[in-house]
């Protein structure tokens, strides 16, 4: 799919998906998913190489890890749509025995989902033992990881950046949702991070900046982090997004992080959203 008004159709489709998701459930985060629903979209149905026809192992495939967990109901919802699963399942959201739970968890063997995440910190090292497996494999295929702003906070993240550009993993592309917004408030007042792009270049990594809700600026920081493959650096791509975006009572608050829609704000969230693949 290269139209970007054909993926903005899926995008707007699958924030219906979100908030309608958090809604059902009672429960949720939606400010970040919805932050992040051009980066869903753009990697599962343009950029990445993967089979619906869902593997562990991932050989031959590009690889994704949703290191910010929480914002699951955006994964869900763009692996639906690209068919890894049945759309309907996604009314069964965070419910007893789903397998789409508040956090992506392998053990419900969910396909897409290859890593337990939401336990801040912990995405960045296994994408780069990933990496360095696919490399051990001669395998060309890309591993992608999304962080939030606030988990450069977990000295993990730190670790796992000493641990790539050491090994050369130049076909690791990391990315920070940089909305600048945590559960307890703004990042720059919760622990402030200064410049998250200054100290990925410290630690070795070449790092891109771009504006995460816009598909052209996005896709050009992915392929311009592809091409850097052979260089032994690993990329990180710092995207600039609006929590709750597009959605005008949502974005740009922290409150949004981790709360549910009641039934009013979810008719305006919806009256915000155009439908254009069906609602399940």
């Amino acid at each position: 799919m290269s139209d970007y008004t054909e993926l903005k159709k899926v995008a707007s489709q699958v924030r219906r998906d979100i908030v309608r998701m958090v809604h059902g459930a009672k429960g949720g985060h939606p400010g970040g998913a919805l932050g992040c629903t051009e980066l869903f979209v753009l990697l599962y149905f343009k950029i990445m190489k993967v089979d619906t026809n869902f593997s562990m192992d991932g050989k031959g495939e590009d690889i994704f890890y949703l290191s910010n967990g929480h914002i699951s109901a955006g994964l869900y919802s763009t692996l639906a749509r690209r068919g890894f699963f049945t759309v309907k399942e996604l009314s069964t959201h965070r419910k007893i025995n789903s397998r789409l739970q508040g956090h992506p968890t392998p053990h419900s063997h969910l396909p897409g989902v290859r890593l337990a995440t939401g336990s801040l910190g912990q995405g960045l090292s296994v994408g780069a033992g990933t990496a360095l497996a696919k490399r051990l494999n001669e395998d060309a295929q890309f591993v992608y990881v999304l962080m939030g702003d606030g988990e450069q906070q977990e000295g993990q993240v730190w670790e796992a950046a000493m641990f790539a550009p050491h090994n050369g993993l130049d076909n690791l592309i990391a990315f920070v949702d940089d909305n600048g917004q945590q559960i307890d408030g703004p990042v720059s007042k919760v622990l402030n991070l200064g410049s998250i792009g200054d100290k990925y270049k410290a630690f070795g990594w070449h790092v891109l900046e771009c504006n995460g809700n816009d598909f052209e600026s996005l896709e050009k920081a992915i392929l311009h982090a592809q091409k850097n493959k052979g260089t032994g650096k690993p990329t990180c791509i710092v995207m600039k997004t609006e929590m709750g975006y597009p959605i005008d009572y949502m974005m740009g608050s922290h409150k949004w992080h981790g709360v549910a829609p009641n039934d009013e704000e979810l008719a305006k969230a919806l009256a915000q959203l155009e439908e254009t693949l069906g609602d399940y």
